[in-house]
């Protein structure tokens, strides 16, 4: 029988199983991070009414996605309190180091989620991150393309 005869769904009709976000098996949290996750599943909650609502399906779709992911990062948050040990670098610690050419950056260690590089947050498990932890102030640590010596743990 020729496909112009079979009912098949159109461009966009297939809404109810978009492929989940992959979730990472890492998920320690900063007592703020597991704010933020909190904030985001109230977030997609309200979202999720007003798409039931509306009744758009697409919307409703990648809302559900998203709820499965953050519902699974909460059901899996490991919250760790901030170090006491100021000597060396640990999840949670803020790291001042000094690059090769000079720049210092300040970066604060936390979990995955709530890693972002250019508001100073690296997430534990990437590389820079792995490099600096149990490092001590005046070490040097491969950080990217170059070396970084750390001059300031807080």
């Amino acid at each position: 029988m020729s496909k112009a005869f079979t009912k098949e769904p159109e461009g966009g009709d297939v809404y109810d199983d978009l492929p989940d976000r992959p979730i990472s098996p890492h998920n320690l949290v900063t007592a703020h991070g597991l704010e933020l996750i909190e904030t985001e599943l109230a977030r997609l909650h309200v979202d999720h009414a007003a798409a039931h609502d509306a009744d758009d399906k697409p919307l409703l779709a990648k809302i559900n996605r998203d709820l499965r992911y953050w519902t699974s990062r909460r059901a899996t948050a490991q919250v760790v309190e901030p170090p006491s040990d100021k000597t060396q670098v640990h999840f949670g610690s803020t790291v001042t180091i000094e690059r090769e050419d000079g720049r210092r950056q300040t970066y604060r260690i936390v979990g995955e989620d709530e890693a972002d590089p250019a508001k100073g947050t690296l997430s534990y498990v990437s590389p820079v991150a792995q490099a600096l932890q149990n490092t001590a102030v005046g070490e040097t640590v491969e950080a990217g393309a170059g070396e970084a010596t750390i001059v300031d743990i807080s």
